[in-house]
């Protein structure tokens, strides 16, 4: 079934700019949350999500009330939510394989029990900006494209992605938005930055760096993070490469690509 703004049907492919402009709400909606402050949020019942992770909970869950993620410049963050049960996922997209993640995006979803029940599935998508190998160009595409493909109508709610999330400063491009937060109780979303990326938030970057899929973080059935065993390849030089500046970092990694 077809992905859906306002009960219409999206024509794909087009930029999310032109997408917005054919439907103003979604401009609105976007204009808005680039508005807000950026709240603070502590560690009291937040799951901080790390890029190729996923986390999917209810507002019936004991010990979570808030899903948030940050640091994405190219990348997306993605909540998915159901209306009538309030089962929801936030989950933080590289563009790895979005092919396979979003349908594991819904079948976290459809994993609750009484999904079947009165209410829609609604999709927010905010992250990227104009960056010079249009990396967030191709993810928006592959996000809205996957998402059209899937079998439920998907209601499209928020979209704030690259040139939507873009400002400019001196001739150059970063994102407006790093980061968000989506209350579990209310399904309010908003901008965010987080003091704690725990719990384990080295070993767990560890893993996305040594390039494993994207993987669901948390049991709300049992209310338990559980990350299981992963392994990786050697990393040569990687002495020479810690004692490199970030600047030194950023021109090789130019380079290469």
């Amino acid at each position: 079934m077809p992905l859906l703004v306002e009960g219409r049907r999206v024509r794909l492919p087009q930029s999310a700019g032109d997408l917005v402009r054919a439907h103003p709400p979604l401009e609105e909606r976007a204009r808005l949350l680039r508005g807000q402050s950026v709240q603070q949020v502590g560690p009291q019942g937040l799951l901080y999500v790390q890029q190729r992770e996923l986390a999917v909970t209810s507002p019936k869950d004991g010990s979570i009330s808030i899903l948030g993620s940050d640091d994405a410049t190219t990348c997306h963050i993605v909540v998915l939510r159901h209306t009538g049960n309030g089962a929801t996922c936030l989950t933080h997209c590289d563009g790895t394989d979005t092919k396979a993640e979003v349908p594991l995006i819904m079948n976290s979803i459809k994993s609750f029990s009484d999904h079947a029940q009165c209410g829609r599935l609604e999709v927010h998508l905010v992250g990227g900006f104009n960056d010079d190998r249009q990396l967030s160009q191709k993810l928006t595409h592959q996000l809205l494209s996957e998402f059209d493909r899937q079998e439920d109508d998907i209601h499209l709610v928020t979209l704030c992605v690259t040139e939507l999330n873009d400002r400019e400063e001196n001739e150059n491009h970063f994102p407006i938005i790093y980061g968000i937060a989506v209350n579990i109780k209310t399904a309010e979303i908003y901008r965010a930055s987080f003091q704690d990326r725990g719990p384990e938030e080295q070993l767990r970057a560890a893993r996305a760096l040594a390039g494993g899929p994207m993987i669901s973080i948390y049991d709300a059935e049992t209310e338990q993070i559980r990350i299981g065993p992963y392994s990786w390849t050697p990393f040569p030089h990687v002495d020479f490469w810690l004692q490199q500046d970030d600047k030194q970092i950023l021109e090789v990694s130019n380079h290469c690509q």
